[in-house]
């Protein structure tokens, strides 16, 4: 294990606008990333004990940091808690990968996301896709954040653990999907039928739209069926990512729950 002292740190070390690296920061996020085989780590820098020593790889270069060294790295709002890691982006996984993954599985949940910009909401989707069982979160390029040390903290992780696709047309990827046996399933606030009124399908995408705007609307037009969440009718909206979780956590209780 290479280990760097703090007088050899500075601040130029990492380029931040290399495409081909990411910053994640805070130990969960980072120690996942060090779990995954499919994540190179090119180098760490820490706080002294803001990890256990004893879980880290050999071989992997380490600046003893200081709390402000980091600030400086990654900013004085990022919640470090002492720890970051250049990595190189996860190779891309595809539309047809997930084909092949899913097609023997009598059982598979994917999220579309429609104009579903901002990284916090996105990485709590992630979150929540993972723990509810999906394959995969799939939004549209334009738009959309790639890999981040943002959107991977508030993913607590989870970027490491379920495949986050980026495509160039949805509506043309909904359609991939439909060929492939997935129904499309949009929670849309002017749907008939709640979620619960609805028996949702075996192999289901879940399509979510921004909390102003909604599904656009070839996105709702290319959806199999519409369903709302019962609310109280005072609440305009939930939270994009609080949604998701509700829908999500509902397709696992029809499907998954025995």
């Amino acid at each position: 294990m290479a280990i760097k002292n703090n007088k050899q740190y500075k601040n130029n070390t990492i380029n931040k606008n290399n495409s081909q690296s990411v910053l994640l920061y805070g130990r969960h996020p980072v120690t996942l990333a060090l779990t995954n085989p499919k994540r190179k780590i090119k180098e760490l820098y820490l706080v002294k004990n803001a990890l256990d020593i004893k879980i880290l790889p050999p071989n992997i270069p380490i600046h003893w940091s200081t709390k402000e060294q980091l600030d400086t790295l990654v900013g004085k709002d990022a919640v470090h808690q002492g720890v970051v890691a250049q990595c190189q982006l996860l190779n891309s996984y595809s539309i047809e990968d997930l084909i092949n993954d899913t097609i023997s599985l009598k059982n598979t949940l994917v999220v579309l996301l429609d104009q579903v910009t901002d990284p916090h909401n996105i990485g709590a989707i992630l979150r929540s896709a993972a723990a509810f069982h999906a394959s995969a979160v799939i939004v549209p390029e334009a738009g959309t954040p790639q890999e981040t040390g943002v959107l991977a903290k508030s993913a607590s992780g989870a970027l490491e653990l379920i495949p986050y696709i980026r495509v160039t047309n949805l509506s043309r990827t909904m359609d991939v999907l439909k060929k492939n046996g997935f129904w499309c399933i949009g929670l849309d606030g002017y749907a008939q039928h709640t979620i619960y009124e609805t028996k949702l399908p075996e192999k289901c995408a879940i399509i979510m739209g921004s909390e102003g705007m909604g599904l656009r609307r070839l996105t709702a037009e290319n959806c199999d069926d519409t369903v709302k969440l019962p609310m109280n009718p005072h609440v305009e909206s939930l939270n994009v990512s609080n949604a998701c979780a509700i829908t999500l956590y509902e397709w696992n209780r029809q499907h998954l729950a025995k």
